[in-house]
């Protein structure tokens, strides 16, 4: 086949017309069409409930507890957005542009926080603040203060969620932020120097405006991500729109009304993207390229300045990532035996099931939608593929709804069918097998396989498709011979990002579930609400270093970035 290729080259250099077997595609076409539907299905199921009567249901919700979610969701979008600004952009700034102990290495360190799912973090520092934890202990015996003595803060309050979710979330807002300054033109910045602009002065007059699309980007998926959350909300006793979700359909047993309060919350993540959309079109971020591809010049910090970026770049390593693993390790070790038991090895397994199956169906699907999209470039097959990858700006909670809604309709309607018919009852065919939870998991990171493929297939030049289609090769051989061996790097990054993704996603597990069938993130957030961190140790610690995966790999990504000086 090769050797076919490079005469099919040298045919084309030479300017020799080469046969090629022109076939249709409208098949791929439409199966990339059907795929796409199939996937936006628990969307539309959500906003086809909104108009559906639920009596008095909705009337009680909206008196009682509606005000309460609006507004816990909208103070905590306004804290972890103000946190995750200050501490993405400023830890982008300090790693990208100056120089200082230790710069170097928290262009990695920075990113560790994202291994740790918001809701370990609420665990552990409850934990470890608490009255009986070591830090008021200590305090106690330095003070020799009693009870009532002192005041210290709540953190199961809706500023502790703020604070845990911005030390979590912010590597979102830093990587975005740094991608942005590392492709500024070094022209611009050389001249707000030569005219005498300070360190500060350029970053916020010239660096900060430029990067304002990017930086806006990331704060909308940490805001999503925000939204997204049930197990830090719902372990602080903060009423959100994820933990209404869950308790008006578990506790009052009104999935319409569930339904249209996921409509309501799909609002918020419509105002998001709006908003990321509008920043983007108010300025022109073009810039000349004449200084973009030279090192950038740093500014080397001396003194104080020095040691105090060191410190502020550490205090979110420290806070997001080494001390909840420190305590979940020194917890696991102390409470081993119980910790790492029969059950332990049970959810693991069931775990890995679901993150494998789930990572593999999505990349099918991945590459099916992107290849379609790359044979038929057209409107339709464009919007119908970016609609049905857009689950990643869906809270779990949301697409957990729209699921269960139809899946649970189809099982009562496949179930009264077979009992008028044959006398035989069929039970829950979808919704109470892990077909449901497969099917939310490759809704929810379907855009995660989706971005990476089609990134690599936008790599590979066509004349590959044209050279496989003068040999007579059919689209799916040229996908299978061709493009997937050189695509395997990215393939395999594809499936490693979903399965670390299903490993960390709680909302949409919780919900969707099969009866007896829990995965770690689960039993961490059982045996957590129980109190009893202690015997989670394990599982919370296992979900961590799972999460060290994506970034081990976008360390190696940042390894490969713009030199500076």
């Amino acid at each position: 086949m090769i050797r076919n290729l490079i005469e099919f080259t040298k045919q084309k250099v030479s300017g020799e017309s080469v046969p090629v077997k022109k076939t249709s595609s409208k098949a791929w076409n439409s199966v990339t069409l059907l795929i796409a539907l199939l996937v936006s299905v628990p969307i539309f199921t959500v906003l086809a409930n909104i108009f559906v009567p639920t009596g008095e249901v909705w009337s009680h919700l909206a008196q009682t507890v509606l005000p309460n979610y609006v507004m816990n969701s909208f103070w905590l979008m306004i804290g972890v957005g103000f946190g995750v600004f200050i501490l993405g952009v400023g830890t982008a700034w300090l790693v990208t542009m100056c120089r200082f102990p230790g710069s170097r290495h928290f262009n990695w360190l920075l990113i560790l926080p994202m291994a740790v799912p918001a809701y370990l973090m609420a665990y552990t520092y409850t934990d470890f603040l608490a009255f009986t934890g070591p830090v008021q202990g200590m305090l106690r015996d330095i003070t020799g203060w009693g009870y009532g003595d002192y005041w210290f803060p709540n953190v199961r309050s809706l500023g502790g969620a703020i604070i845990m979710m911005a030390f979590v979330f912010f590597p979102y807002v830093f990587l975005l932020t740094r991608a942005a300054f590392l492709e500024q033109s070094s022209s611009l910045l050389e001249a707000s120097r030569s005219l005498g602009a300070t360190p500060f002065q350029s970053f916020y007059k010239v660096a900060l405006p430029l990067a304002r699309p990017s930086i806006a980007a990331g704060m909308a998926l940490a805001l999503m991500e925000t939204l997204n959350d049930f197990g830090t909300v719902d372990y602080f006793g903060i009423q959100t729109f994820t933990t209404g979700i869950y308790r008006t359909w578990f506790g009052l047993g009104e999935r319409v009304a569930a339904a249209q309060l996921s409509a309501f919350l799909l609002l918020f993540i419509l105002v998001l993207i709006l908003l990321e959309r509008w920043s983007r079109s108010r300025m022109n971020t073009q810039q000349s390229s004449t200084g973009r591809y030279k090192r950038l010049f740093v500014y080397d910090l001396k003194g104080w300045k020095a040691w105090a970026s060191t410190a502020f770049c550490a205090i979110p390593v420290l806070v997001g990532f080494l001390i909840p693993v420190l305590i979940l390790t020194e917890m696991m070790i102390t409470n081993f035996e119980t910790a790492v038991d029969a059950r332990f090895v049970q959810f693991s397994l069931n775990t890995i099931l679901v993150a494998i199956i789930a990572g593999l169906v999505a990349l099918f699907v991945a590459l099916i939608m992107a290849y379609g999209a790359r044979l038929n470039p057209s409107f339709l097959t464009k919007a119908s593929t970016r609609i049905g990858s857009m689950g990643y700006a869906i809270p779990g909670s949301v697409i957990a709804v729209g699921i269960l809604i139809p899946f649970g309709w189809m099982d009562n309607t496949i179930d009264s069918f077979m009992r008028d018919t044959f006398g035989v009852s069929t039970g829950l065919i979808l919704s109470g097998t892990i077909f449901a939870l497969i099917f939310a998991y490759v809704v929810r990171f379907l855009a995660v396989a989706f971005n990476t493929v089609e990134a690599s297939l936008g790599k590979i030049t066509s004349n590959m498709d044209e050279a496989a289609q003068g040999m007579g090769y059919k689209y799916g051989k040229i996908l299978g011979k061709v493009h997937m061996p050189m695509m395997k790097g990215s393939l395999f990054a594809a499936i490693m990002l979903v399965v670390v993704d299903v490993i960390k996603e709680l909302p949409a597990t919780i919900i969707v579930r099969p009866f007896n069938f829990d995965t770690l993130a689960v039993q961490v957030y059982r045996l957590a609400s129980d109190e009893r961190l202690a015997e989670s140790s394990g599982a919370a610690l296992a979900i961590v270093l799972v999460g060290l995966i994506p970034v081990f790999i976008l360390s190696r990504s940042i390894a490969k970035t713009r030199k500076t000086d």
